[in-house]
């Protein structure tokens, strides 16, 4: 007789099942249709399609095989890419770093909670401390375990799993309770430790998706202010959109927090008027929520890009990353690309790219807008060619000369006016040249197009 799977008897995963399937068609597609598709969108396909697995094959290991198992593998020769680098030790639960470093989640965790806002390995500054699990990385050691005969637990399984006592489930309902009373006083009180206690324990995130009224509840106090009339509480509502931030780092709670009826608007109004660690926190809660495609419709749909872009255009170094890390994230879906443009982010962010300002994310999402025509037009009309022709030259970033050639290359194919200025750079520097030897193998491609471009135009003028 067939084993009941986890699927069948868990909603919850079953739902992320199908996001993981969705996302894994819209990827492959790409994969199948474009011939210059980046090798992180097949990564990204590889990805979901190892969680996917993961999700469905998943079974539980009980605690006897889970303390010989631990036992067996800590006599045999581990990979040192299975090693984390913080507890030396078997990755059970490994997540990314916005460094890109990859860490066993716990100590990782435990590395962020103490303060630092650095990677440990690197020691470059984060841009921001979500965490995002490495699916790649789990499935090789889940692979290298089962020829070794190890079993180690299901993080996601263990997760679920974590208890909760009594105590602690009763004083989160009195939270709730006390933000939905009429007492600011309360209110307040309730929110700054809401706001602390999901930032600190995993297992007060988990407690908001066991009720459908706790999110409404958490909402309370900013649905009833209206803050253009000057009477909202800003540390009030910089609790409340920061506790939103925590819940949403729990991958089961992205689908239920975004579609909460008043989640997206609240954030968007967050976004225009908050303060700005609310402004931050807000564009990072959106980030974190886009990691989800249906949650990319519906935030874009909602118009939250706009707020975005106007954010993004304001400048303020608390939060320009966190918005771009949104933007990027959102214009991953087509439609969401057209509103982008339309509400103007073009402009805005060509105006900081040519200020030097946030330079590697702007031109990561300029390179994703550029498959969109009008987007395409814009760059043309606002001068973006010799600004992306001195990156080429100038950067040392390998990923930046990528982005800026492909955006070249694109424009020039669009209007053909603009190879005049990559001929005269080429025959100057021969920077074209250079990247179509030492650039990515995608660079590369994108530069011989624009070579053979050049070439093509001078027979012409020749024969001509």
């Amino acid at each position: 007789m067939a084993k009941t799977g986890v699927l069948s008897s868990n909603p919850t995963l079953r739902a992320r099942a199908a996001e993981l399937k969705k996302e894994l068609q819209r990827l492959v597609k790409i994969i199948v249709d474009d011939e210059d598709c980046s090798v992180q969108t097949i990564d990204q396909a590889k990805h979901a399609l190892c969680a996917l697995r993961e999700l469905k094959f998943n079974t539980r290991s009980s605690a006897t095989t889970l303390t010989s198992s631990l036992k067996l593998h800590e006599q045999l020769p581990c990979p040192q890419e299975f090693i984390c680098p913080l507890s030396k030790k078997l990755m059970r639960d490994p997540v990314v770093l916005s460094s890109g470093q990859t860490y066993e989640r716990p100590f990782i965790e435990k590395w962020l909670k103490a303060g630092n806002r650095t990677c440990p390995q690197t020691q470059q500054v984060l841009s921001h401390t979500v965490l995002t699990p490495n699916h790649l990385v789990s499935e090789m050691i889940s692979q290298w375990c089962k020829s070794q005969g190890i079993e180690l637990p299901d993080p996601v399984q263990n997760r679920i799993q974590e208890g909760v006592t009594e105590a602690e489930r009763l004083h989160f309902f009195s939270l709730l309770d006390k933000l939905s009373a009429a007492a600011l006083p309360q209110q307040k009180e309730a929110a700054k430790e809401l706001r602390l206690l999901t930032k600190n324990m995993p297992s007060f995130r988990s407690l908001f998706g066991e009720s459908v009224d706790a999110i409404p509840q958490l909402l309370t106090p900013l649905s009833g202010t209206k803050s253009r009339s000057g009477v909202l509480h800003t540390d009030l509502q910089e609790d409340v959109i920061t506790t939103l931030l925590n819940l949403s780092i729990h991958d089961s709670n992205k689908k239920l927090v975004a579609e909460t009826p008043k989640v997206i608007p609240l954030l968007m109004e967050a976004l225009r008027f908050g303060t700005i660690e609310t402004k931050s926190n807000a564009a990072a809660a959106i980030f974190t929520l886009s990691a989800l495609d249906s949650n990319k419709t519906l935030i874009g749909k909602s118009g939250a890009l706009k707020p975005l872009i106007d954010l993004l255009d304001e400048g303020h170094p608390l939060a320009m990353k966190d918005v771009a890390s949104a933007i990027f994230n959102l214009c991953i879906i087509h439609e969401n690309k057209a509103r982008a443009v339309r509400d103007g982010a073009v402009s805005v962010i060509l105006k900081k790219i040519m200020d030097g300002v946030l330079v590697n994310e702007l031109l990561a999402i300029l390179a994703m807008l550029s498959t969109h025509q009008r987007a395409v037009e814009e760059m043309g009309e606002l001068g973006a060619v010799p600004c992306l022709i001195r990156i080429v030259r100038e950067s040392t970033c390998e990923r930046n000369k990528e982005n800026c050639i492909a955006v070249l290359h694109t424009v020039c194919l669009n209007d053909r006016t603009k190879l005049k200025a990559l001929r005269e750079e080429e025959n100057s520097h021969g920077t074209i040249s250079k990247l179509a030897l030492d650039g990515t193998s995608r660079a590369k491609r994108k530069a011989n197009c624009i070579l053979d471009r050049l070439r093509k135009g001078v027979n012409i003028t020749h024969t001509a």
